[in-house]
């Protein structure tokens, strides 16, 4: 394994941070000021979206890219250091056309669309012209096991019809979300995980009822996460994605990539963080000292770089498995990622709050709106405890020859 970035990588983090620091940073308040009057997306994001896409910064995320698509077709370990760049500015990934939950969408689309769903969907995502959407969670069961979903897709004749309840659905809000992939039940009575199927939803269909766009730590996002009833709506039967049944190896296959780009992400969040902890304890004195000639806050700062650097490394390994050998096999690395990553998030996050003492809580720095989001990455895809008990599993799966371990205990000690 050898996770040095390659001459090619090199010089695409340099292009991706020179547009950053050059077209978004400049822009990250009148992001906020634009939002909060009520327009969204905000005037700048199309002309910077075709000036990324002008300079090759596009689709970065798509290793099954070809030739004929627009964008830049790169590895999960090639893209996972420009999501990192990305990731610290919570809305820049949707300048490059890499943006969540549209990423997990056009895999799919692109493994599993037919002929005519990729013209009608696939297509304009892929040109950045539509939004999309992603319905699996649901409000009445624990949806952390996706088998429990009770949303119904059933075919009546030439048509399924689709009846349900879903939450915390991400960008359902945005005025330019066109479809949504929902996942639901078309056999309860198959086997457990050949119950479910997904379908295709145009989000303007009759009985799709956006209910709220629901607050994540009363923090309002304008792209949405939101609650939404599916009354008796009706698509064509051509709208079923892949075959029917297959709706949780499908759902397996969307996230394995989707869980490194929201890692990486996050990695960029807390490294700006650590940034801006270094620069403020640079700046700012208490009882005659700089902040940083406190050992609380040197403390802090060695271990906000050592867990990032851990954690950097375990996510750089578990893209390279996926390239190398498939999602599938890389299980158990996306389980402690997913459950590792956010909690280093919020934890690095949250100790540079702390410097910041009440201005770390303001929407004076970008840091409560990290916390935020890394709050709810907690959740995101599964909860922490979801992912370390696949970890646990896989462990003693692989550890199951107890026999060999006999030799290093007193004989009676296993017996």
């Amino acid at each position: 394994m050898n996770f040095a970035y390659t001459p090619k990588v090199e010089a695409l983090r340099a292009r991706v941070n020179t547009f950053m620091t050059e077209h978004i940073v400049p822009r990250i308040w009148l992001w906020h000021e634009e939002t909060e009057q009520g327009q969204f997306p905000p005037a700048f994001m199309e002309p910077l979206k075709a000036r990324a896409r002008d300079q090759g910064l596009w689709n970065l995320f798509l290793p099954g890219l070809r030739e004929e698509e627009p964008g830049t077709r790169l590895s999960n370990l090639e893209y996972a250091p420009l999501a990192e760049i990305m990731g610290r500015v919570a809305w820049a990934s949707e300048v490059f056309n890499c943006n969540a939950p549209d990423t997990g969408n056009m895999e799919l689309l692109h493994m599993f669309a037919t002929p005519e769903q990729y013209e009608q969907w696939l297509r304009p995502l892929l040109q950045g012209e539509i939004r999309s959407a992603f319905a699996m969670t649901e409000p009445d069961v624990a949806s952390s096991d996706a088998t429990n979903i009770q949303t119904r897709i059933e075919r009546v004749g030439a048509e399924y019809v689709i009846n349900g309840r879903k939450w915390f659905i991400t960008n359902a809000a945005h005025p330019h979300c066109r479809l949504i992939i929902l996942m639901g039940k078309t056999d309860p009575e198959a086997a457990r995980h050949s119950q479910q199927s997904m379908v295709l939803i145009p989000i303007d269909a009759a009985g799709v009822n956006i209910v709220r766009n629901i607050r994540i730590m009363n923090h309002h996002a304008p792209e949405g996460h939101c609650e939404i009833v599916f009354d008796n709506v009706r698509v064509p039967v051509s709208n079923l994605l892949g075959q029917e049944g297959s709706g949780f190896t499908l759902a397996q296959a969307r996230l394995g990539p989707g869980r490194i780009h929201h890692c990486m992400r996050s990695i960029g969040a807390a490294e700006l963080a650590v940034e801006l902890m270094i620069a403020r304890s640079k700046q700012r004195q208490t009882f005659g000292k700089n902040l940083h000639e406190h050992g609380a806050v040197t403390d802090w700062i060695a271990r906000s770089r050592i867990e990032i650097e851990q954690a950097r490394l375990l996510v750089l390994k578990t893209a390279w498995l996926i390239d190398e050998r498939g999602a599938q096999n890389a299980r158990k690395e996306i389980a402690m990622i997913k459950a590792l990553v956010p909690n280093l998030h919020v934890t690095v996050i949250d100790r540079a709050m702390q410097l910041f003492g009440a201005m770390g809580i303001s929407p004076d720095t970008p840091l409560a709106d990290h916390w935020t989001w890394g709050r709810a990455l907690r959740y995101a895809d599964g909860p922490d405890e979801v992912h370390l008990r696949s970890v646990a599993r896989a462990e003693l799966t692989e550890h199951d020859d107890i026999e060999s371990t006999a030799a290093y205990l007193r004989p009676s000690e296993l017996s």
